[in-house]
Parts: structure tokens; sequence; C-alpha cells
């Protein structure tokens, strides 16, 4: 018992000297008044914000969400970066030139942006009959026709971009394509600013055709 209590009045006692013991006060920085009409120096602390350049993106963001937020017209701010301007007028779209070559006969059709057709012509309307309409001859004057024509009805001034839609794998594809590559499409190949094929594929579908057998 009086070891017990020897101990309980030992670990009291250190205690006690703990408690009374000041504790250790960080130390403060002192204070520094800036005169009217300096700036403040840079922090030398990592922490502390920098200054940032007008072409900093986040702080164009910034400016652009204030803007937002006050209901401000963001073409009226000229800090903005090519990559966060609004955009411009939307870009004229092509006009088309759709070839549908089958193994009977070519098509040429020159069409507006919203599908309109302007020319559409065939080989049977430069006097081709029957089984000629799909020879390659009457395709590649069919191709030189059009290009022609084109020039004289003054389709040029009107004509900035062509998009090149090919459809079917006739003898007529290959035909359009050495009018355009030669001197023939020489004043419409610059304007061609994309090559599309609408060959359709049938996935399926109805029976086929019995395919003729000769002999």
């Amino acid at each position: 018992m009086e070891k017990n209590t020897l101990l309980r009045l030992s670990v009291a006692a250190r205690a006690c000297v703990h408690s009374q013991q000041p504790r250790a006060v960080p130390p403060q920085r002192p204070f520094t008044t800036i005169p009217q009409g300096t700036s403040a120096p840079a922090s030398s602390s990592p922490n502390a914000p920098s200054n940032r350049s007008t072409n900093d993106p986040f702080s164009s963001l910034g400016s652009l969400s204030m803007a937002l937020g006050s209901k401000q017209d963001p073409s009226t701010l000229t800090s903005l970066p090519q990559h966060l301007a609004p955009p411009r007028a939307a870009v004229a779209p092509p006009h088309h030139l759709h070839v549908f070559s089958s193994k009977h006969n070519t098509h040429i059709t020159l069409t507006r942006p919203d599908r309109n057709p302007i020319i559409a012509v065939s080989t049977g309307n430069l006097g081709f009959k029957k089984a000629a309409r799909g020879t390659y001859d009457a395709a590649y004057q069919l191709g030189a026709y059009m290009m022609n024509r084109i020039q004289q009805e003054g389709l040029l001034a009107k004509i900035q971009k062509v998009e090149l839609v090919l459809r079917g794998y006739g003898d007529g594809r290959e035909a359009i394509k050495k009018i355009l590559l030669g001197s023939e499409g020489m004043s419409l190949r610059p304007r061609v600013v994309r090559v599309t094929d609408a060959t359709r594929l049938k996935f399926g579908g109805t029976r086929s055709k019995k395919p003729r057998r000769l002999g």
C-alpha cells in the first residue's frame, strides 16, 4: 500500500512540474509598412502567387468566366488568345460533283452546297446508244464536255470548293479521274477539297437476281 501511494505521488508531482513550464512560442515575422504609391516586393516563398502574364491561358480563362458571369460579351475581351477567341464566320460549304458510273452508263451531276442540281448529263446526251454508253471513251468525252460547260456558263467564279463524290465501279470512274488530272480539269482541280466514295454496299437485304448463264 505504501509503495502504491508513493508511486502515485511521484507521478502527480511530475505532471505538476510539466504543467508549470512555459510553452515555446514560434517567432513572429516583423510587420513592415509599405509607403503609399509603391508596390509590394515579390515574395520569395514557393507558395506565394506569382504575377502571370497576359498570355497565360488560365488567366484568360478567369477573365472569360468573369465576363460570362457578368453577362459581358466575350468578343470585347482583348486578352483572349486565339484558341479561346470566339469562332469566326462559318466556312462556306463546297459544291458537289457526283459521278455515277455503272456497267451500262455514266452520269455526272454538279450540285450546289444544298444538293440542288445545276448541271446533270449522261453519255446518252452526247449521242451514244445502247452498249456504247458504258464504254471508257463515252465516259471520257462526257467528262470533257462537263468541264467545258462549267467554264462556258461561268460557274468557276461561284465555285470555291468542290467535293468529288464517286459511286460505282464502271469504266467511267477511271475516265473522270483522268479528266481531272489532265488538261481538261486544270481549272477545276485546284478547287477539289475532298474525294468521297459513295458506292452502296449491301448487307444481307433481298435475294439477288439470278446470274445470267450463256451456253
